[in-house]
């Protein structure tokens, strides 16, 4: 019961996700960030089962740290999406599968543009100008095609994002809590 949009724009990617953590029909969390910055470009959103998700970002986030320790460099966005990508394809064929969907949204410095790839449980990726997961995905992917242009600017990408989120607290039968959104731009991470 997840709520994780995101879109491009010009020059930045902007990434919503809701704040509450549900477990059924109970609110256990109404703050929970249900996100992971992993560079300091890039910034990983997660939803699926509780423990598999948190478990999986941590992981996430630790080799791409450790990774730029080793080798001190940091990695582009197109490179933690193929990482994030065979970890989930390599867990998929282990007795355990993480159950995870992640939206990964970056600005890759070397080209100068942003970046989101969306991920499911099963491995799939694919770059997209804008995504959703969870129930988001049923309200809100006819409000991003219709309005989505390839060189928005930031503040046309915020109303958008807006009018997601008021399309979600109409429809949407459960109380996602509001959601937290975050800006990934040549500045790096941060949140709006």
């Amino acid at each position: 019961m997840d709520v994780i949009l995101g879109l491009t724009t010009k020059d930045a990617v902007i990434v919503a996700t809701s704040m509450a953590a549900v477990r059924g029909v109970s609110i256990l969390k109404a703050d929970d960030d249900k996100t992971r910055v992993v560079a300091p470009h890039t910034l990983v959103a997660y939803t699926g089962e509780a423990g598999d998700t948190v478990q999986f970002a941590e992981y996430v986030q630790a080799n791409i740290q450790l990774h730029g320790m080793r080798n001190e460099t940091e990695l582009s966005p197109p490179a933690i999406t193929s990482f994030v990508r065979s970890e989930l394809a390599k867990s998929l064929r282990s007795r355990k599968p993480y159950q995870v969907n992640i939206l990964i949204g970056g600005y890759d410095t070397a080209t100068e543009k942003p970046y989101l790839c969306w991920v499911d449980y099963l491995a799939s990726r694919a770059q997209v100008p804008y995504a959703a997961h969870g129930y988001a995905a049923y309200y809100t992917l006819s409000l991003l095609d219709r309005w989505h242009k390839k060189d928005i600017s930031l503040e046309e990408g915020m109303k958008i994002m807006e009018m997601c989120v008021a399309e979600l607290r109409t429809r949407l039968p459960i109380d996602f809590k509001g959601v937290q959104i975050k800006v990934i731009d040549r500045d790096g991470v941060r949140t709006v």
